[in-house]
């Protein structure tokens, strides 16, 4: 996990706030919070949303922007914007301005402010993802912070929802998604298995898109075809251990 990342939910509690709660901050274009990033991950969403900005493709966006890799404890494709240079500044930066302003990354537009879920691991995961469980918190950023703001307004300033129906449904994917690569790890003893899943789940969520349609019909599309896939995986293992039984 990036230690930024890892910073933030070791301290969790401590940066949590509420949505009508005050915050200060102010961005100065100074920068600072597009630099030494390793962590400006990408959503589908992100993804389209950046792609239909420049014009190109999602596959080649990602050959010109960005990189892949596989979670070390999620075990998911991870999509996100290649760091460049050696203060490992995110590649849309320009003289020291985002050059996607109007179509960057949530976790861009949202700064300094970040959300998500903490989940039982007692409970399935998807059950417990709705959008009234949704937390906040405050990065603590410390510069720009002449204005005054709370979460609703910030949000509301950059067109994010409260009730955001993309970021309920993706982070319920990528939970049940998660669950069934990780059984899959233990029972697949070939590599190029695993292979074509994590392939499969790259095109299927990231790849097929048509920027000139609407983003979520595709995006339902695709994922209902992967999940529909993907269950199949636990589904049959579990039927072989109660034949074998």
């Amino acid at each position: 996990m990036d230690e930024r990342l890892k910073q933030i939910a070791e301290n969790f509690d401590n940066m949590k706030i509420g949505l009508d709660d005050k915050f200060r901050f102010s961005c100065k274009q100074c920068g600072k919070c597009c630099t030494e990033r390793e962590d400006i991950l990408l959503t589908p969403f992100d993804l389209f949303r950046l792609s239909k900005k420049l014009n190109m493709t999602p596959n080649d966006f990602v050959e010109k922007y960005g990189e892949t890799y596989i979670g070390d404890y999620s075990r998911m494709v991870i999509v996100r914007l290649k760091p460049r240079g050696s203060i490992r500044r995110c590649p849309l930066l320009k003289d020291r301005k985002c050059s996607v302003h109007d179509a960057k990354p949530r976790v861009c537009a949202m700064f300094p402010i970040g959300r998500g879920f903490r989940l039982d691991p007692k409970k399935p995961g998807a059950d417990q993802i709705t959008s009234d469980n949704i937390e906040y918190i405050f990065n603590g950023a410390h510069c720009g912070n002449a204005e005054e703001h709370t979460v609703r307004e910030w949000f509301e300033y950059f067109n994010i929802p409260i009730k955001d129906e993309f970021f309920v449904e993706w982070q319920k994917t990528l939970s049940e998604l998660s669950e069934i690569i990780q059984i899959a790890e233990k029972k697949f003893t070939m590599e190029k298995t695993m292979d074509a899943l994590w392939s499969a789940i790259y095109v299927l969520m990231y790849m097929r898109y048509d920027i000139k349609q609407e983003f979520m019909p595709q995006f339902e599309k695709n994922r209902d075809e992967l999940l529909t896939m993907m269950r199949t995986i636990p589904a049959f293992y579990s039927g072989r251990a109660k034949n074998v039984g």
